[in-house]
C-alpha cells in the first residue's frame, strides 16, 4: 500500500471518529440552519415511489466506460471467435490487438 493511500486512510479514519463523536452536534446544526425541513419538503414533493424506482433502475443500468473491455468472455475483433481469457491474443486466427 502506498504511503499516500495510508495517509488518506488515517486522516479519513480520524475524521470519521471525530464526526461520530459529534453526531448530535452536527444534527442540531443541520436542524438550526433549516436543512432538515428543506429535505423533508423535497422528499414529500419530488421523491415519489415512481421517481425512486426510476432512479434505482438507472443506477443499476449505469455502466462505467471500460466495462466492455473488462469482460472475461469476449470476442476477437478480427474473426469473432469467443475468447475466454483477458489476453490480447486470439488462438483461432492468431491476431493480436
Amino acid at each position: 500500500m502506498a504511503l499516500g493511500i495510508r495517509r488518506l486512510l488515517a486522516v479519513s479514519l480520524v475524521g470519521g471518529v471525530f464526526l461520530m463523536g459529534n453526531i448530535m452536534l452536527l444534527a442540531h446544526w443541520f436542524d438550526s440552519i433549516g436543512a432538515v425541513d428543506f429535505a423533508n419538503a423535497v422528499r414529500e414533493q419530488f421523491l415519489t415511489g415512481t421517481a425512486i424506482t426510476i432512479i434505482v433502475a438507472l443506477l443499476i443500468l449505469l455502466v462505467h466506460p471500460g466495462a466492455e473491455s473488462d469482460r472475461i468472455l469476449r470476442q476477437c475483433p478480427v474473426c469473432n471467435h469467443r475468447l475466454f481469457c483477458r489476453g490480447s491474443f486470439c488462438s483461432e486466427c492468431g491476431s493480436k490487438w
